[in-house]
């Protein structure tokens, strides 16, 4: 029989990480371009879902909510990410723009934290990542209203069974108007990464008149 080990084991755990050192002259001068090294790093690495990250926000009632979702696009402008506008992640963006993302690479003992401020993408870009989604996906979007409350699974699936009735004479799913992305324009990015006795690396990029500028912050 296999031996569990309880919540307080996991909570005293101690782990010292590695010694690997983050030197402010071995990152690019560009957090974006930065952060593709890493990204590719972790992929490379095996990391499950690399491109996951936590967004976090601040509601129209003041009250901060956190949740994982996806990355899909990368650029000069931003992080990009797809979602309904009017789920709760899509109501608070709208009323609070500001946000902060991480990137919590663990095994690599690593992580890249990002604030800044979202903005919806172009219609076009809407269009385009939602036709390169699999149809279930498509569907999806159009029978869930997110965030919302419902009775039942089975209520869900009715919702589903019903869109799918409607658009099965049809190729290519349009776009629901209620769903699209957004870009998170970056105002600071931060690299971390863990070092023994805590002493963990930090580089702080923070944007200015005259460009990027970086700081190291203790751990």
């Amino acid at each position: 029989m296999t031996a569990h080990s309880s919540p307080d084991d996991a909570l005293s755990r101690h782990t010292d990480y590695g010694q690997l050192a983050l030197e402010e002259g071995a990152l690019l001068p560009d957090p974006i371009e930065q952060f593709r090294v890493w990204l590719g790093e972790a992929d490379s690495e095996g990391i499950y879902e690399p491109n996951a990250m936590v967004l976090s926000t601040i509601g129209v009632n003041g009250t901060p909510s956190s949740r994982t979702v996806l990355l899909r696009g990368i650029s000069d402008h931003g992080f990009a990410f797809y979602t309904d506008y009017t789920s709760r992640k899509g109501q608070a963006l709208d009323a609070h723009p500001h946000v902060s993302l991480v990137f919590p690479w663990y095994p690599l003992h690593r992580q890249v934290l990002v604030t800044g401020v979202a903005e919806k993408v172009s219609v076009n870009d809407s269009d385009d990542y939602f036709a390169s989604r699999p149809r279930g996906s498509q569907i999806g979007a159009w029978a869930s209203d997110q965030s919302q409350p419902i009775a039942s699974r089975n209520d869900l699936e009715a919702k589903v069974q019903a869109v799918e009735k409607r658009f099965k004479d049809v190729d290519a799913v349009p776009r629901p108007d209620k769903w699209g992305g957004f870009v998170v324009k970056p105002e600071t990015v931060e690299f971390w990464a863990g070092r023994r006795s805590r002493l963990h690396d930090r580089i702080h990029f923070y944007r200015t008149a005259d460009g990027w500028q970086t700081k190291r912050l203790q751990p």
